[in-house]
């Protein structure tokens, strides 16, 4: 009989992670590495935050709080996706998860059955099917391209959904190509939705405040209403607050996916850590200025990141719409002979020869699910981005 689960025998690791500390074990040894890796806002968490977290603690906020978060938070919670979404939630259809994984992946424990099928849109985040093998479902991804701007689109939807499709996965925008729906797009698909009446949809969106230009973000319960009672719209502080390490994710939906979340993480960690959930409820109700303030730098960030690669041969880097990441293709790399002598066949030898030759860590685009292409984080400084790009078009032109 063996000791480890058959389930781990179909989850393989995060490839960001094992890109990021692959950096990091590069720089111990001494080599001058760039790591554009990780999905991290290198800001630090506002004053104002950090000052509630430090008067929770003088208050003695340091006990259990209930599973699904303290009440001020889901409160907040509530009051969020009405200001701002215009979604009606009573604070009991809330829960507070230690991050987003934690309600995307007590989401599909409390849903997902043998035989049920996710649908995802590829490039998507590497630990959304991997969340789904745990959890005994199947994913079924439908692809997008860097000409329809990596969006999912109805006619893909609509061949995707099978009488097994329990969820579609949304996420916008989107962690890895920037990627973020319009209100048409919404409205597009949600018109797919409503003739499949078993489908919900779980929309992860954790980088809502950062759209760029004149750019309108919209979930979509908010664009079609009747989506509402089939609809888990999950968020957190991590991005736009700069709070990834406070471990602080939430979600809204109805009260019985909730309740089964609930009864899932009562048995799992319980309530996330106290201190950082009296942060959130500052977050979320206090002062929310340095938003712009931090969405104009990394707008800048972007449009340096996206005219200094489109500058590098073989390499179409497109615009995206949102989050701190940018998705270029390097199909014209491939064939190509890398300094080393090794050929590129594929955009996994491209992010390795990239980073043996020049000592930039970025993360390969199949990892994604979608290729030949790679992700940047430009949660970074532009002095840093500035050099990293450099190097990427010296490399590209070292190509034989």
């Amino acid at each position: 009989m063996a000791f480890l689960a058959d389930a781990l025998s179909r989850v393989k690791p995060s490839a960001t992670i094992a890109v990021a500390q692959k950096a990091r074990d590069l720089k111990a040894q001494g080599r001058d590495v760039i790591g554009l890796g990780a999905g991290e806002p290198d800001f630090d968490t506002p004053d104002n935050i950090k000052k509630a977290a430090i008067d929770a603690i003088n208050r003695g906020e340091t006990k259990y709080t209930p599973v699904s978060g303290i009440q001020p938070l889901r409160e907040a919670i509530a009051a969020k996706f009405k200001r701002e979404n215009n979604l009606d939630y009573d604070w009991k259809q809330t829960i507070v998860g230690t991050g987003g994984k934690q309600i995307l992946f007590n989401a599909f424990m409390a849903t997902l059955n043998a035989g049920d099928e996710v649908i995802i849109p590829a490039p998507y985040w590497v630990s959304y099917p991997e969340m789904v093998a745990i959890c005994g479902g199947t994913s079924v991804f439908a692809e997008t391209s860097i000409e329809n701007g990596f969006r999912l689109t109805a006619d893909a939807l609509e061949k995707a959904i099978t009488p097994k499709t329990k969820w579609l996965m949304m996420n916008s925008p989107s962690n890895p190509s920037g990627a973020a729906y319009t209100q048409a797009e919404l409205r597009a698909l949600a018109d797919v939705l409503l003739k499949h009446p078993h489908v919900w949809v779980l929309t992860d969106d954790m980088y809502e405040h950062l759209t760029y230009g004149d750019f309108a973000f919209r979930t979509i319960a908010e664009v079609e209403p009747r989506l509402y009672e089939r609809t888990l719209t999950m968020n957190g502080v991590s991005k736009a607050y700069a709070m990834t390490g406070w471990r602080i994710g939430y979600a809204a939906g109805p009260i019985e996916l909730i309740k089964a979340m609930d009864m899932i993480q009562g048995q799992q960690t319980s309530g996330a850590c106290s201190i950082a959930q009296w942060a959130a409820v500052e977050a979320l109700n206090g002062r929310q200025d340095f938003i712009a303030t931090n969405k104009a730098i990394f707008q800048g960030r972007r449009d340096l990141v996206v005219s200094m690669l489109n500058q590098a041969n073989g390499i179409d880097c497109p615009v995206p719409e949102g989050a701190f990441y940018v998705y270029p293709s390097c199909k014209g790399t491939i064939g190509k002979k890398a300094p080393s002598g090794n050929v590129i066949e594929n955009d996994a030898d491209f992010v390795t020869e990239l980073l043996e030759a020049e000592g930039v860590a970025v993360v390969q685009g199949s990892a994604f699910g979608l290729g030949p292409n790679f992700r940047i984080s430009y949660a970074t400084s532009e002095a840093l981005l500035e050099e990293a790009c450099s190097r990427i078009q010296r490399f590209t032109a070292s190509l034989d």
